[in-house]
């Protein structure tokens, strides 16, 4: 097989209005045998930019019969640095090569001037830095020939410089971009639980028709220095008061493609796809009440 040449196919195939599940390493195997009832799968790009090897030929292989997303790390969208251009390069090839229904990154920023952290740091929210993240999302967005979606982060602290709440930040960086949002609710539990935000304020601030992707994911909970203090650590189920803020979501803003995100602990298929069908359980539901209304 001439891995850098083959493509599984040639136009995008569209993210279902379904759950998926991140695909992690150890269930390449076990999706090619099954063949699970699942609507789509996320991969991290960064972790297929090698020029072959077994990952992108599992990749390859499953692609052919799911539907794809790359939800990017790399990109530092938030840095004071100007965007790794061969990164995108890089980007672009795979964008190219799988044709994903949907790319997106986060807002957020990885890389200084003599070094880079794996890490996603949180970004001091004023109008200097947006006007970078608009530079930069647009930058992503011309080297890949289309639009990304822009996720909001999960937070531990805040700046004292910020000037503008980070839900209008996120919006406005969307809508000066021409980006779409993917609007991860258990950062938005995370966060608003971490620094005493509205939770109804945040969701009110963000315009339904911009959100085109949701992850959904778990956190622990830890103290620090007697606060209690909401890890994003993707570690373990989707917890109850998530999945409550999840249905509020999706009655207001409908039905759209739903991520289950599962990167430490990783559990068995099986787990990820309970987790998955739980989501599918809400977006059906959603379905119905938008059909009964209709009537």
């Amino acid at each position: 097989m001439n891995e850098a040449n083959h493509s599984p196919s040639s136009v995008p195939a569209p993210v279902p209005e379904r759950a998926g599940v991140g695909l992690k390493a150890p269930h390449y195997q076990t999706v090619i045998d099954n063949q699970p009832d699942i609507g789509w799968f996320e991969v991290h790009p960064e972790n297929y930019m090698g020029r072959g090897g077994a990952p992108l030929r599992y990749l390859e292989r499953i692609r052919r019969d799911y539907p794809l997303s790359l939800h990017s790390v790399g990109t530092s969208l938030g840095s004071h640095r100007p965007l790794d251009q061969q990164h995108l390069n890089n980007l672009k090839k795979l964008v190219d090569r799988f044709q994903p229904g949907l790319v997106s990154e986060h807002l957020s920023w990885s890389h200084g001037y003599e070094w880079f952290t794996h890490d996603l740091m949180p970004l001091i929210y004023t109008e200097q830095a947006l006007s970078l993240v608009v530079e930069h999302v647009e930058q992503v967005q011309e080297t890949l020939q289309r639009r990304i979606l822009i996720e909001n982060p999960s937070s531990y602290l805040q700046f004292k410089q910020s000037t503008i709440p980070e839900q209008e930040f996120l919006v406005e960086a969307a809508r000066r971009s021409g980006a779409g949002l993917l609007l991860d609710v258990n950062n938005v539990y995370v966060s608003c639980r971490n620094h005493n935000w509205s939770i109804a304020a945040y969701l009110d601030a963000i315009p339904p028709q911009l959100v085109e992707e949701i992850h959904l994911a778990g956190h622990a909970v830890q103290s620090l220095q007697g606060v209690e203090l909401l890890i994003d650590d993707h570690g373990s189920p989707v917890s109850n008061p998530v999945w409550e803020l999840y249905r509020t979501c999706i009655e207001r803003i409908g039905p759209v493609p739903t991520l289950i995100e599962w990167d430490s602990n990783v559990p068995t298929f099986e787990v990820l796809m309970g987790e998955a069908q739980s989501a599918d359980y809400y977006l059906n539901t959603a379905r119905e009440v938008d059909r009964a209304a209709a009537v």
